[in-house]
């Protein structure tokens, strides 16, 4: 059954002065949403972005606002932030969510915009929550009101914009990308939703240990509405002792976040960012940092056949012939965790892992193959010598092909001087490290009998 559109807040008071945001919150609202932040002193975490000199912060108290795009995960502060907007500049706030809202609402409240424009001058923040969820066609309808101003749009996102809106919005919006909030700051954000009386549980006698503090905001991810929420929990499930008090330790705070969510999506910023890094501390020889990035990548339940492909690239790309080994052990595992499958595979994902962190590097194969591809590409293309042609067919001598070919294995060591290739260059320069210095001293002689 098809679901009526949502209705859009405060549509019937598009002539009228709106509520502030947080005077209007329900004392039976979730603790996350009592707790917002009223003002831009109260932001948590986003110094980057708000502190005293920034351009957002200064953008904001000017009231000099284009429009918005407000990039970042869950529970960074794109909602309160947004709402911090419309009381510093004294607007009218429409909320709207992408996934439920369609064309018709988008022109009603586009609509309700230009006439309280026209009627009292004052303008509106159409917020638009998870606005990657629009279509083109969507976002093609905010453009023109958008480019003259006839509203501020604030969209927000956990999907980086430059792949998930269009280009002609983005052009016209100034985008600012929200942080994790770091421990401190939700430790700073808990301790306040225990002792302020009038949104959070001052009024409760509540005893928290410290060790349960830090266990809520280590498992909260940086994510302050999941901190706050698993408080909530733990409040409102915990029974008061004899004297009143509700003693909350780290048994209970355990119970009320359970299991830590891993803030990961599967083919955006956080998969690529987080395999980046993985692939990087490889290379870079830090075992720790790479065993690391693996165990967040299994436990946010990364496919194991993408990590394997990578440590495989890996060999062969960054360590090479410093030890050709490393290549040889990446297609083992390839093998093993198709036939063990998960959980075990994540054991040798894990050998694989420390053993390519502390194997020697080299990417000179890797080097080698670029600047020769190159070389294909710009230069002209060189022939084939005769006699390195095939001259397996009839005719073949007829036309030369074959004719002079030296056989190495005719000759001592298995090596005779010979053209290859018409225009030779060193594309292949061994280092040191590792068997590859074996390479070049066989390298080495192998040219000097050449030169000589």
């Amino acid at each position: 059954m098809k679901q009526p559109a949502p209705r859009i807040e405060n549509t019937k008071d598009l002539f009228g002065p709106d509520p502030r945001p947080e005077e209007s919150v329900s004392k039976n609202a979730p603790l996350a949403v009592r707790m917002r932040p009223r003002s831009l002193e109260e932001v948590l975490g986003q110094g980057h972005l708000l502190g005293e000199g920034k351009l957002l912060r200064r953008t904001i108290l000017a009231d000099r606002l284009t429009s918005l795009i407000l990039y970042g995960p869950p529970g960074s502060g794109k909602t309160s932030l947004a709402r911090i907007i419309s009381r510093v500049t004294k607007s009218h706030f429409v909320p709207m969510n992408a996934v439920t809202s369609n064309v018709a609402e988008i022109r009603q409240a586009i609509e309700g915009a230009e006439k309280l424009r026209q009627s009292q001058g004052r303008r509106t923040i159409l917020f638009i929550d998870e606005i990657h969820r629009f279509n083109k066609a969507q976002q093609d309808v905010l453009m023109p009101d958008v480019e003259e101003g006839n509203l501020l749009l604030v969209g927000a996102t956990t999907h980086n914009p430059s792949f998930a809106l269009t280009g002609p919005l983005l052009s016209r919006s100034l985008v600012f990308e929200l942080r994790p909030l770091e421990i401190g700051d939700i430790l700073l954000l808990l301790k306040g939703a225990i002792s302020d009386a009038e949104r959070g549980f001052g009024k409760l006698a509540i005893e928290m240990t410290t060790g349960a503090l830090e266990h809520l905001a280590k498992t909260a991810s940086g994510d302050a509405r999941r901190a706050l929420n698993s408080l909530e929990v733990a409040v409102l499930t915990t029974p008061p002792d004899s004297a009143g008090a509700i003693c909350i330790d780290e048994k209970v705070a355990e119970e009320s976040c359970q299991r830590r969510i891993v803030y990961y999506d599967r083919d955006e910023d956080y998969h690529y960012d987080t395999a980046s890094a993985f692939i990087k501390s490889m290379r870079g020889s830090d075992p720790d940092a790479a065993i690391y990035w693996l165990a967040k990548m299994i436990y946010a339940g990364e496919d194991p056949r993408f990590i394997v492909r990578r440590i495989a690239i890996l060999a062969a790309e960054d360590i090479g012939n410093a030890d050709p080994q490393a290549l040889i052990l990446a297609s083992a595992g390839i093998q093993v965790i198709e036939f063990v499958g998960m959980p075990e595979a994540r054991i040798i994902l894990g050998q694989l892992v420390t053993y390519m962190a502390l194997a020697p590097k080299s990417n000179t194969s890797y080097v080698a193959l670029e600047e020769a591809s190159a070389d294909v590409k710009k230069e002209a293309t060189q022939e084939v010598p005769s006699h390195l042609r095939d001259a397996s067919y009839r005719g073949a001598k007829r036309l030369g092909h074959g004719v002079g070919y030296k056989y190495a294995h005719q000759y001592e060591g298995h090596y005779v001087e010979q053209e290859y290739v018409p225009s030779r260059k060193p594309y292949y320069r061994p280092s040191l490290s590792g068997f590859e210095k074996t390479l070049l001293e066989r390298l080495e002689k192998l040219r000097d009998s050449q030169a000589a």
